[in-house]
Parts: structure tokens; C-alpha cells; sequence
């Protein structure tokens, strides 16, 4: 599993091990019933502390995207792909809803927002 940290990033490490987990699991690089690294492995490679990969692991399964199963491993949840990505378009909906929001409220015209929207989403 390839999982890469920044440490520039203003997300906490947990945050983003378990954002990239749900990127692999959407995009299909990771499908149910596959076995995730134990939360030891994963922060011995990382370098980073058990505690740490204990809460991505945490918030992946309360998000439903794995299981736990005691003395087993973690393991990628049996849950339907479509209703996953469709909540993943529901969340995005909504925070740029609240975009559009603020840019009517300023007067940024559509064009802007949506060249702000290009160049976010290129990662420039």
C-alpha cells in the first residue's frame, strides 16, 4: 500500500492516511474483503505512531469503508461502491454549494470560481 505522508500538509497524518485509503477503495485499487496492513505494519512503514494509524483505521470504519474483525486484521467493508461514490458526490455538492454561496455573496463571477475550482482540483 502506498500511502504517502506531508508533513506541510495542514491536514493531520491521520486525516490523510485515511482519505487515501477511501481514494483506493473508490477508484477500485482496493476491493471488499481485501486485507489493509495491521495498524502496527502500516505505522512502522509510515514512521509514525500506532496511535495515529489506530484513528485513520477508527474513522474508516465508522465511515463504513472497513471492518475490523479482532485477532484477524482490518479489511475492506462489503459495501456498495455506487452508494459510497454517491455519497462522496453528495459531500462535494455541499461544499461547493457553500462556495457559491460565498461567491455570490462577494460578487466573484461564475468564471472565476470555476478557474479556482480547475486549479484546485490540478493541485496547482
Amino acid at each position: 500500500m502506498n500511502i504517502i505522508i506531508s508533513n506541510s500538509s495542514a491536514k493531520p497524518i491521520y486525516e490523510q492516511i485515511a482519505m487515501q485509503i477511501k481514494n483506493m477503495i473508490i477508484r477500485g485499487e482496493l476491493s471488499s474483503g481485501d486485507v489493509l496492513p495491521s495498524m502496527r505494519f502500516l505505522a512502522k512503514e509510515l514512521r509514525i505512531s500506532v496511535i495515529t494509524t489506530k484513528r485513520a483505521y477508527s474513522d474508516l470504519e465508522r465511515d463504513g469503508f472497513i471492518e475490523t474483525v479482532t485477532g484477524k486484521g482490518s479489511f475492506v467493508a462489503n459495501k456498495n461502491m455506487a452508494f459510497i461514490r454517491e455519497e462522496q458526490l453528495r459531500l462535494a455538492e455541499e461544499y461547493l454549494q457553500k462556495a457559491v454561496d460565498i461567491a455570490r455573496s462577494s460578487d466573484i463571477l461564475c468564471e472565476e470560481l470555476t478557474e479556482i475550482i480547475a486549479v484546485l482540483y490540478k493541485g496547482e
